[in-house]
């Protein structure tokens, strides 16, 4: 829309940006008039201006005071032992060599590949490579894999003494 304001034109844009969940911008920015004589009410004296007809911003959060108070549940006070002591990375590690070593990382590239045809290349997300490969990966982790890695975590556990 162009308005006419003493033989200066005048834009109005409404601007409704909703770029951060839960938050909403609503609001209408003039261009122009940069004239002080033309200036609309509230311009910061380049001609631009924005009216703020709403702003929705969430509630601050308030922390329950249940959450404050309870106590950690043993597989929490397991991961935190884990971390701390860096042995959870060096698990992670041993889970991705004993994975290449079986041949379990080149399946699941073969199986993310036929799907890929399957669908056509433009078609496919990683979200759906993940919701289809997820389960078929878990399901194919061989059981020595699994056997040894919970053999590391309870070495680990017996060590420390939880």
């Amino acid at each position: 829309m162009a308005t006419n304001t003493n033989s200066s034109t005048v834009f109005r844009h409404t601007v409704c940006a909703n770029t951060i969940p839960g938050w909403s911008y609503s609001g209408t920015v003039w261009y122009g008039s940069s004239n002080p004589i033309n200036s609309l009410p509230g311009d910061d004296g380049h001609g631009i201006k924005t009216m703020r007809s709403s702003v929705k911003r969430p509630p601050t959060p308030d922390a329950d005071e249940e959450e404050k108070d309870r106590e950690p549940t043993l597989q929490e006070i397991i991961n935190i032992k884990l971390i701390e002591s860096g042995e959870k990375e060096r698990l992670k590690e041993l889970l991705r060599e004993r994975l290449v070593e079986c041949g379990w990382k080149d399946e699941m590239k073969a199986l993310c590949r036929a799907f890929a045809r399957k669908r056509g290349r433009n078609n496919v997300t990683v979200d759906d490579l993940v919701h289809v490969i997820t389960p078929k990966g878990r399901a194919s982790i061989p059981d020595s894999v699994k056997a040894e890695l919970l053999q590391r975590i309870r070495s680990f556990l017996a060590s420390t003494a939880l």
